[in-house]
């Protein structure tokens, strides 16, 4: 039974409707006894009790008419997880101090943090007594390569452990991850259709974008249900022997899906944690065999073939620790993938692969042949290249289509992606030869069209590098569900007009 204070006089219930994201925060007016008796300030963190449940916050004042006296009012993440009703009692206290805030403090001053020092962290933030401060700390505080082998070993293991686990009780489940960076990389859907309908299980479970316009559960979302609850995805599996999920509905490694949320806000996807976060969803949802794709470009994440053998050899040492099979490949990183970038766009171009559409971007379908088809030569000992040659046969033949079609029937069923009202077209001033173009820029202004929470918005590429581009001929085209984010998108557009480099072609003698 939860604990409710009897000296205390309750305060009552107020639903605000105010969206703080994952951060559930509370509101006192600032002249309330609570706060002079409580000693409470601006941004403190408050143990909330009701006679049924409790949960720690972040306490805003109010000044103003906004609550009455003797409320406390939520926000809509603090009220849903309560399951509040307006006007119930509820407790407001100091709670317990957080022990492990000093692990973190110690790690942004280069020391090495334990098993039990890292478990301690993981497990305090899935039971929600970090902040999002304190999230930002923890990222910040192991980003710039400040985690070992060893410490990721341990996060990774400590983030399993902190959510559910699924055992499929067969000698192979395969999955696959691409390190990312890249705009429209969306192979996994084309993946999954294609290793399924070779028989294999591949239970695939994606995250949300973190720096990106889309992740794969953002492009999924466009064409059917991706929050499945555990009992749903196993469902789905065992009838078509895969699932295209996203992981953050099955609790899968939860604290993975709480930090992934600041990382976004920081941009910033560190090495280590990137390795912990990749394999604790791999061997949370029941994993043997897994390949890590590794695209490698200027602009791409990773953007030296060193960078990229060091990362590779940090997953396998950590994924051996693990008794995790896994093969790493480095691909091309130096442009866009396939022409959508943003979920509704990117849905596009995976059904026009699956579809065999003669309009299809050849790109993609290549790459993700490739991709499958090393996992095809992983676990049935194929010579090289023949996976890739296996892979294009079952998405000529209509197979990997066809099993698409009935993985997205299970989920809840196959829908057309939405089409955005707004565009804006980039126009070539003159000739030339497409010299290079910046992912991360470019990437940027998918995000200002609206992408990834607008799954229409986006940008349409119509140019890839080494392309010959003609006067007046468009290079590019922007999405958007709002003419203001249509507006912000082309003013980033106009003021970096590096994105897409042109270089003249020489004239021969």
């Amino acid at each position: 039974m939860n604990y409710v204070p009897e000296r205390m006089t309750p305060l009552s219930a107020c639903r605000l409707g105010l969206d703080t994201h994952q951060e559930p925060t509370v509101y006192l007016r600032q002249d309330s006894p609570v706060c002079r008796s409580e000693g409470f300030s601006a941004l403190s963190r408050v143990l909330i009790r009701t006679e049924k449940d409790h949960l720690i916050a972040t306490l805003n004042m109010v000044t103003g008419d906004l609550l009455q006296t003797g409320h406390v009012g939520f926000s809509e993440s603090a009220w849903n997880r309560l399951q509040l009703e307006e006007g119930d009692s509820i407790w407001l206290s100091h709670p317990k101090p957080v022990h492990s805030h000093a692990y973190i403090r110690a790690k942004v001053y280069g020391n090495e943090l334990s098993a039990a020092q890292l478990r301690e962290i993981i497990d305090d933030i899935v039971a929600g007594r970090y902040a999002d401060v304190h999230l930002a700390a923890f990222i910040t505080a192991c980003g710039d390569d400040k985690l070992n082998t060893r410490e990721i070993t341990d996060l990774t293991r400590a983030m399993v452990d902190s959510g559910s686990r699924i055992e499929w009780g067969l000698p192979v489940v395969v999955d696959k991850h691409c390190v990312g960076g890249l705009p429209g990389n969306r192979t996994t859907p084309i993946i999954v259709s294609i290793l399924t309908a070779a028989g294999l299980t591949m239970p695939k479970t994606s995250s949300r974008a973190i720096t990106s316009p889309a992740g794969t559960a953002d492009t999924m979302e466009s064409l059917t249900e991706v929050s499945l609850s555990l009992e749903q995805m196993r469902a789905v599996v065992e009838q078509e022997g895969g699932c295209l999920a996203w992981g953050g509905s099955v609790r899968l490694s939860p604290s993975d899906d709480l930090l992934i949320q600041v990382e976004r806000a920081l941009d910033i996807d560190s090495e280590g944690q990137l390795i912990a976060s990749v394999l604790s969803k791999k061997i949370a949802a029941g994993a043997t065999h897994v390949v890590i794709d590794i695209p490698v470009g200027p602009t791409a994440k990773v953007r030296s073939q060193e960078a990229a053998e060091k990362l590779a050899a940090n997953f396998k040492a950590v994924a051996e620790t693990l008794n995790l099979q896994i093969t790493t490949l480095f691909t091309d990183g130096s442009q866009p993938v396939g022409r959508g970038i943003g979920p509704a766009l990117e849905a596009r171009d995976i059904l026009q692969v699956l579809q065999n559409d003669p309009q299809q971007p050849m790109d993609l379908r290549k790459r993700a042949a490739e991709v499958a088809g090393a996992m095809l030569e992983m676990v049935n000992d194929l010579p090289s290249g023949e996976g890739c040659n296996q892979a294009l046969e079952l998405l000529d033949s209509g197979a990997a289509w066809g099993k698409f079609q009935a993985i997205c029937a299970a989920q809840g069923g196959l829908k057309k992606p939405p089409i955005a009202p707004y565009r804006y077209e980039l126009i070539a001033h003159g000739s030339g030869r497409v010299s290079s173009i910046d992912n991360r820029k470019l990437a940027k202004v998918a995000k200002l069209a609206g992408a990834p929470a607008d799954l229409a918005a986006g940008v349409d590429m119509h140019c890839q590098l080494g392309s010959l581009v003609e006067p007046n001929q468009i290079l590019l085209t922007i999405h958007a569900e709002s003419s203001g984010e249509l507006s912000y998108a082309v003013e980033f557009l106009e003021d970096h007009q590096d994105i897409i480099v042109l270089t003249k072609e020489q004239k021969s003698a």
